[in-house]
C-alpha cells in the first residue's frame, strides 16, 4: 500500500461538509480484496479492537486495504475523544487506486491520525507491532494542545449556534468572527471592544483599587512596597492580618494571604518579587473569594473559589493524598480542563507549615487540609456556582468597578462572608479586576450548574439578529464565470457596496487589485473575507480550489452555475467525465443558505439536476422563454429571467420586470449572444440578493467590457479599420460560442490566432480548431510558454489534426511565441477585416495588442 497526495479540504467539500483528510492510496492487487491476504483483518483488529466495522459501498463489491485505512484513521481519532464521524473510500478508474478520506476537527490531529493508521495498516500487513496506547497518548496530548481552550472553545460554540462563522486566525486562541466589514474578533475572555488601557490598568493593581475607591467601591487597605523590609512595615501600619501579592500579577501566582508575623511577611515577598518587581501589601478581608463576572453592563455569573485541600483519612500521607486528588481525570494541566492539578510547591509547603504538617504528614481521618490561601482554579482550587445567591448591590457594585475600569468583560474578585448581602454590611470588598477572566470555573464549575458566558459575551458583540454575514456569491461553471462574477460585482457596488471579488485574473476591493493571477480559489476568497472594507463578496469558484481545499464558506447566499461543458480539465484529479466535473461544480448549491438561492441554466440539463441539493430556493435562466424547466418552474410561481424580444426578463407571478438589451452594452445591442447568458446570470443572482430593480438597470448599463474591466472576456478594439478580439476562450464550448459571436459580426475576412493548453486532452484540443475551421479563412497556431507536460511540437500537432478538412480555412501558419503570432496576424489585417486572438498570457498579450493599436 502506498500513500501519496495527503491534502487537508478545509471548507465544505465534493465529499461532505466536514472538514476532511483526504488521500490517494494505491494497492496492490492482493491489498484490493483483505479477504485474500490471509488473516489480516484478524491482525488489525487484534492490534486495534475498537477500530470500527469494515463495509465497502455497494458498487465495490470488495474490502481493501484502503478501506481499512479509513475505518482505522476515523476510529484512532474516535478513539483519542475527537468528534468524528464521517470517513469514505472511492474507487478511482485507476485500477487499484482509491480516494480515502477522514473527516477531522484538528487539522494537526487528523494529519497524525493518517501517520498512524498507515503505520497500524503495515503492522496488520507484515504482523509487526503497534503501539495503541502510545499512538491514542500522542493523539490526545496533540489534541489537547491545538484545540481551543475552553474560556474561547466557549464563546466559538455560542457563535456557531447563533449561525456566525469564525476563523483561527492563529494556532493560539485569535479568533474572528463573521467576514468582512461585519468581523469581530476575540482573544480568549478578550475582545476587539477590551481597550489596551483598561487592560493596562486592571494589571496595575494599585491603580485599580485607586479608581475604584474614587467610585466609592470598596476596596482593602494597602500600598506598595519596595523591599522585604518596607513590606512589614506596611504591614504593621495596616495592623491585623494582611495580603501580599505582585502589583501586576495573574492567576494567583505569587499572591499569599492571611499573613501576621514578620517571617511570613518578608518572605511572602520575596516570593511576589520573583513574579513583578512591584509588591503590593493589603488588609486581608475575612470570607470567601468570590469572581463575579461582568459583561457589558451586566452581572453575568459569580462562583466561590475555595482553596485547593485534602482530606484525611488516617492512612496516606499529604503528598499521597494530593496524588490522589490529581488523579481526578477532570484535573489536568492548564485551562483545558474543567480542574487543575493542585500544585504542590514552595508556597504549598509553606502552607503546611503554618498548620503544623509537612509533605509527609498523616492528617487524621476528616481533617481539612488547605495547601494554599488563595483560591485561584490555575493553582488546583475548586469554584462553586452562587450566581443565583448575588445580591442586587454586591452586583451593582461588580459593575460599577468593571465599567470604571473601562472593561467589557471583567472578572471582579470580591471577598466577603457570602453573596446574601451587600459588601459594606459585613466588610467585605473588590481586591482585583481582571481583564480577560478565565471563564471555566463558570462554564463547568466543581459545584453547581454552568452558566451561558460564551452566550453572554456574543450577545455583548452582536445585537440580536446580527450573525456577522456579508452578501455572498459564489459564480461556477465552464464559460462565462469571470465575465459574470465582474458584473455581479459591479452591480453590488452600483448599490453602494464595497465588494470584495476574485476571479481568474486576481483578488479586487473596490476597484484595487490587491493580489495578481489565478485567485479563483479557496485561498484568496477567505482572504476577502478577513478584508475588513468587504460588504459583499462575489467569488469565481473553480474546479481545482474545490479539489484541492473545498470552500472558503460555510454557506452562501447565491450560487450560480452558468453551464457545464466538455474540455474543462478533464481527466486531471479523477475527474475524467463531464457527470465528474458536474458533482464539483454543484458544491456551491449544496451550500446555499436555506434562505439563499441557486441561480441555475435551465438550457443545461447537468445544471438542472442539480437544484435538487439546494438547501436554498431556486432560480432558473435561459435564452429561451418556451424552456420546458423554465416554464414549469415560472407556473409553479418560483423566479425566472428569460429572453423575449429585445429584453431580458424577470418574472415571478405578478412581479415581473425588463433589461433592455440595448442597455446592457456587452451584449453588444443583443447580437453576442453568450454575453445575454452572463447577463442574465448577473441579473438573476443581483435580483436574489434583494437588490432593487432600478439598481440592476444601472449596474448593467454602465459595466463597460474592456481590457481593463474585464481583461481577455471578449475585448473589442479597432486596428486600421480592422476588428481585433481578444478573448481567454480555452475550451471547445467557450471556442463554440466565440464562434458564433463571431458570425454575428460583418467582416471581409476572418483570422483567428490561438494555442492549446497542454493539460487538456487530445480531443479537446483537436475540437478546438476544428470548430474554428468553420468559420476562419487564416488560422495562426504559436506554441506557448509553458506546454504542461507536452512535448515540444505536440499541441501544435493537435491543432493542426483539428484543421484536416476544415471547410472554411485556406491558409494555415505555425509560429513559435504568443507576440509574434499576434504580429504576424496584425500585419496580415485590411480594413474591414476582424480578427479572434485567443490569447495565453492575459495581461501581457493584451498590453501588447495596446501598444501596436497606439503604434498604428
Amino acid at each position: 500500500m502506498e500513500v501519496s497526495r495527503i491534502r487537508a479540504l478545509r471548507g465544505p467539500n465534493l465529499w461532505s461538509r466536514h472538514t476532511a483528510i483526504e488521500a490517494i492510496v494505491s494497492c496492490t492487487p492482493a491489498e484490493c480484496d483483505i479477504d485474500a491476504v490471509p488473516g489480516y483483518e484478524a491482525r488489525l483488529r487484534n492490534l486495534f479492537p475498537e477500530m470500527g466495522f469494515l463495509e465497502a459501498e455497494s458498487h465495490l463489491g470488495t474490502i481493501s486495504v484502503a478501506h481499512a485505512l479509513e475505518m482505522a484513521a476515523l476510529g484512532l481519532q474516535a478513539s483519542a475523544g475527537c468528534p468524528v464521524t464521517f470517513s469514505r473510500t472511492a474507487k478511482t478508474l485507476e485500477e487499484g487506486v482509491f480516494q480515502v478520506v477522514v473527516e477531522y476537527t484538528e487539522e494537526k490531529v487528523g494529519r497524525l491520525a493518517f501517520d498512524l493508521a498507515i503505520e497500524l495498516c503495515r503492522a496488520a500487513e507484515s504482523d509487526g507491532a503497534f503501539d495503541l496506547a502510545s499512538a491514542l497518548a500522542r493523539l490526545q496530548e496533540l489534541d489537547e494542545d491545538v484545540r481551543l481552550g475552553p474560556s474561547t472553545g466557549s464563546i466559538v460554540q455560542a457563535a456557531v449556534a447563533r449561525g456566525i462563522p469564525y476563523r483561527r486566525l492563529t494556532e493560539g486562541s485569535l479568533v474572528q468572527f463573521g467576514w468582512g466589514s461585519k468581523q469581530r474578533r476575540i482573544q480568549a475572555a478578550e475582545t476587539d471592544l477590551t481597550s489596551a488601557v483598561a487592560e493596562s490598568i486592571a494589571q496595575d493593581k494599585e491603580l485599580t483599587k485607586t479608581l475604584l475607591r474614587a467610585a466609592g467601591v470598596p476596596v482593602p487597605l494597602g500600598r506598595s512596597v519596595t523591599s522585604a523590609e518596607d513590606a512589614w512595615l506596611a504591614a504593621r501600619e495596616i495592623g491585623g492580618l494582611v495580603v501580599v501579592k505582585p502589583r501586576d500579577g495573574n492567576q494567583g501566582k505569587g499572591v499569599a494571604v492571611k499573613l501576621r508575623t514578620e517571617d511570613e511577611v518578608m518572605n511572602a515577598f520575596r516570593v511576589a518579587e520573583e513574579i513583578s518587581d512591584d509588591v503590593l501589601v493589603e488588609r486581608y478581608l475575612p470570607g470567601h473569594d468570590y469572581r463575579l463576572l461582568v459583561i457589558g453592563n451586566k452581572l453575568i455569573a459569580a462562583a466561590r473559589r475555595d482553596p485547593p485541600l485534602v482530606v484525611g483519612d488516617g492512612k496516606r500521607t499529604i503528598r499521597e493524598l494530593v496524588d490522589h486528588v490529581n488523579s481526578d481525570p477532570r484535573r489536568g494541566v492548564g485551562h483545558a480542563t474543567s480542574l487543575t492539578k493542585i500544585r504542590f510547591d514552595e508556597i504549598a509547603l509553606a502552607t503546611l507549615t503554618k498548620q503544623g504538617y509537612d509533605a509527609d504528614s498523616v492528617p487524621p481521618k476528616g481533617k481539612r487540609v488547605i495547601l494554599r490561601n488563595n483560591a485561584n482554579l490555575s493553582t488546583g482550587g475548586t469554584a462553586t456556582d452562587v450566581t443565583d445567591d448575588v445580591h442586587p448591590e454586591v452586583a451593582e457594585r461588580a459593575i460599577a468597578a468593571a465599567r470604571n475600569i473601562g472593561l467589557d468583560i471583567c472578572g471582579v474578585d470580591v471577598v466577603c462572608e457570602s453573596m446574601l448581602e451587600p459588601m459594606e454590611a459585613q466588610s467585605g470588598g473588590i481586591v482585583e479586576c481582571n481583564a480577560a477572566p478565565g471563564l471555566r470555573m463558570h462554564l463547568q464549575p466543581s459545584y453547581g450548574k454552568g452558566r451561558p458566558v460564551g452566550e453572554a459575551i456574543i450577545a455583548n458583540m452582536f445585537k440580536p439578529g446580527e450573525n456577522g454575514r456579508i452578501p455572498v456569491v459564489a459564480v461556477a461553471g465552464t464559460n462565462g464565470k469571470t465575465t459574470t462574477v465582474r458584473l455581479t460585482a459591479h452591480i453590488l457596488g452600483v448599490a453602494g457596496n464595497r465588494v470584495g471579488m476574485t476571479n481568474s485574473d486576481g483578488v479586487y476591493v473596490g476597484k484595487r487589485r490587491i493580489d495578481t493571477g489565478d485567485c479563483s480559489g479557496p485561498r484568496s476568497a477567505r482572504n476577502i473575507l478577513l478584508h475588513p472594507d468587504v460588504d459583499a463578496a462575489v467569488f469565481e469558484t473553480a474546479r481545482g480550489g474545490v479539489l484541492r481545499e473545498g470552500l472558503a464558506f460555510d454557506r452562501c447566499d447565491v450560487a450560480v452555475v452558468t453551464n457545464i461543458g466538455m474540455g474543462d480539465h478533464l481527466g486531471l484529479s479523477y475527474i475524467s467525465t463531464v457527470e465528474d466535473l458536474a458533482v464539483v461544480k454543484r458544491v456551491i448549491v449544496q451550500n446555499v443558505a436555506a434562505h439563499g438561492t441557486a441561480v441555475l441554466n435551465a438550457a443545461d440539463p447537468m445544471v438542472v439536476k442539480m437544484a435538487g441539493a439546494c438547501p436554498g430556493s431556486v432560480l432558473y435562466f435561459a435564452a429561451d422563454q418556451y424552456n420546458h424547466v423554465l416554464n414549469t418552474h415560472r407556473v409553479q410561481g418560483h423566479r425566472v429571467v428569460f429572453v423575449d424580444g429585445d429584453a431580458i426578463v424577470a418574472v415571478q407571478g405578478e412581479e415581473k420586470f425588463r433589461v433592455p438589451l440595448a442597455g446592457i452594452p456587452i451584449t453588444r445591442n443583443g447580437t453576442i449572444s453568450f454575453q445575454i447568458e452572463n447577463a442574465m446570470a448577473s441579473i438573476a443572482a443581483a435580483w436574489a440578493l434583494g437588490l432593487p430593480v432600478d439598481t440592476i438597470l444601472k449596474g448593467v448599463a454602465t459595466f463597460v467590457n474592456d481590457a481593463a474591466t474585464a481583461p481577455g472576456r471578449f475585448n473589442v478594439f479597432d486596428y486600421k479599420g480592422a476588428t481585433l478580439i481578444a478573448d481567454y476562450g480555452h475550451n471547445p464550448d467557450a471556442i463554440q460560442a466565440l464562434v458564433q459571436a463571431v458570425e454575428s459580426m460583418p467582416a471581409a475576412r476572418r483570422s483567428v490566432v490561438i494555442s492549446g493548453a497542454g493539460d487538456r486532452r487530445d480531443e479537446d484540443i483537436r475540437e478546438q480548431t476544428r470548430i474554428l475551421g468553420t468559420v476562419f479563412d487564416d488560422v495562426v497556431l504559436y506554441q506557448d510558454e509553458c506546454q504542461r507536460g507536452r512535448a515540444d511540437g505536440e499541441v501544435l500537432a493537435l491543432l493542426q489534426q483539428g484543421l484536416v478538412d476544415a471547410p472554411r480555412t485556406k491558409n494555415v501558419c505555425e509560429i513559435r511565441g504568443e507576440f509574434l503570432a499576434i504580429d504576424t496576424a496584425l500585419g496580415r489585417l485590411q480594413p474591414g477585416d476582424l480578427c479572434l486572438i485567443l490569447i495565453d498570457q492575459v495581461e501581457e498579450a493584451l498590453e501588447h495588442i495596446a501598444k501596436r493599436i497606439a503604434e498604428a
